[in-house]
């Protein structure tokens, strides 16, 4: 044959885990059938993979943007798709970066036929970065704070945010660097499970984030016009809650959220929140997996004796986005956020409310793939997200083009 085959990942072989990309396979026979497969080694040695079955055009050529999948794990047009598909071997596995200093790796490899991909015709690699070019990573242990701060490049200034994610806890880093990749100061912050804060610390202090707020206002890239805070499931209920009772908070986030405190006491100044009520006898564990259904263990959010667990969000005067999936079904984020939103409008405060058929619990950025269930590392039990492949990456796609406006607009 005329050409050797070539894979080829446009505009760079080497861009931002975020980045979209254009895979493009040349030299082949016209209509030619082959498999074209993605593998991912995460830093525990885990191998995701993808594979999806092509016919070339009729000049041997083959673009994922415009030509279809017909079988393996998509079908149709679906450009990124060999990224969203990702799947390991082992079941329970949630594809996460733990360094950001050093990119994932995707090897793109393209075979002969739709069969046994005994035949390789071509690869090359695809250098996924969480850390954008200039942008400083500084780890943060000032008076009681365990955090990471992004700093982009330049001299600013830039818009501020804080970054919380959910009850599994640790200093969980991708996501705040992928911000400040895309021009945000952005403070990722731990507040359970991590160094000496305990797995499930007894109460939460509203001061603790406070001093987050201050540290990140000191910082002279840092806008004066105020700060954002986003945050994930448990990490969601802590932004709405420094939006209403820190003033430097400008605009919160709430991913998969709800408008009430969850699971641990929240201290202020003078008084303390409640966690809503939930009874663990309502858990439903599936005798063949052994995956917890931890859907139904709230008490109702409706019921008036839950009321003192909710968070007076009518009182701030930050602006408010809340995400969430219809298929999320370790929380019934929907139903919460409806119910937090109605609150707000209600005392005409401004609030926008995206909720995402087919996505489930986990939002995160786009191209990591839909994890449907996984180890809960707090609860030390395999907890189900939801989500439908498809659904789920187009869902992460528009919320994080939604999150930057909205904290572009608002900051």
């Amino acid at each position: 044959s005329g050409m050797a085959v070539q894979v080829m990942v446009l505009p760079f072989s080497r861009c931002l885990f975020d980045d979209p990309v254009q895979i493009r396979v040349v030299g082949l026979q016209p209509q030619q059938a082959v498999t074209l497969r993605a593998s991912l080694v995460d830093e525990s040695g885990e191998l995701f993979q993808a594979h999806a079955h092509y016919r070339a055009g009729s000049s041997g050529e083959l673009d994922l943007s415009c030509s279809p999948a017909l079988g393996g794990s998509y079908l149709g047009v679906e450009p990124m798709g060999l990224l969203w598909a990702l799947q390991s071997k082992t079941p329970y596995k949630r594809l996460a970066k733990r360094n950001v200093l050093t990119p994932f790796c995707v090897d793109f490899e393209v075979y002969e036929g739709h069969g046994d991909m005994s035949r390789l015709l071509g690869k090359c690699t695809n250098e996924r970065w969480f850390l954008g070019e200039g942008v400083k990573r500084i780890s943060v242990r000032e008076g009681r704070l365990k955090a990471t701060l992004f700093l982009p490049p330049g001299p600013g200034p830039f818009p501020g945010l804080i970054d919380l994610y959910g009850s599994g806890g640790g200093l969980v880093e991708y996501r705040a660097s992928l911000l400040a990749s895309r021009g945000f100061v952005t403070l990722a912050l731990a507040y359970m499970a991590f160094e000496d804060i305990p797995v499930m610390p007894e109460i939460l202090e509203l001061d603790y984030f406070e001093e987050a707020v201050n540290f990140l206002q000191k910082q002279q890239q840092v806008k004066g016009t105020g700060i954002g805070v986003l945050g994930l499931s448990k990490g969601a209920d802590l932004a709405l809650s420094m939006a209403t009772f820190l003033p430097g908070i400008k605009a919160a986030v709430s991913i998969s959220g709800s408008g009430f405190n969850s699971f641990i006491p929240l201290k202020g100044d003078g008084f303390t929140i409640p966690p809503h009520p939930i009874d663990l006898g309502r858990m439903k564990i599936s005798n063949e997996s052994g995956l917890v259904d931890f859907s139904d263990v709230l008490d109702d959010h409706r019921d008036p004796a839950t009321w003192g667990c909710r968070i007076p969000m009518e009182r701030s005067s930050a602006k408010f986005l809340f995400l969430s999936g219809l298929d999320d079904v370790n929380w019934k984020s929907v139903l919460y956020c409806q119910d937090a939103v109605q609150r707000l409008q209600q005392y005409g405060r401004e609030v926008e409310f995206y909720s995402y058929s087919g996505a489930g619990h986990l939002l995160e950025p786009p191209y990591l793939p839909l994890c449907q269930a996984s180890i809960h590392r707090v609860l030390g039990m395999f907890v189900c997200w939801g989500g439908q492949w498809r659904e789920h990456a187009k869902a992460q796609e528009d919320a994080w083009r939604r999150i930057q406006a909205f904290f572009w607009q608002h900051l």
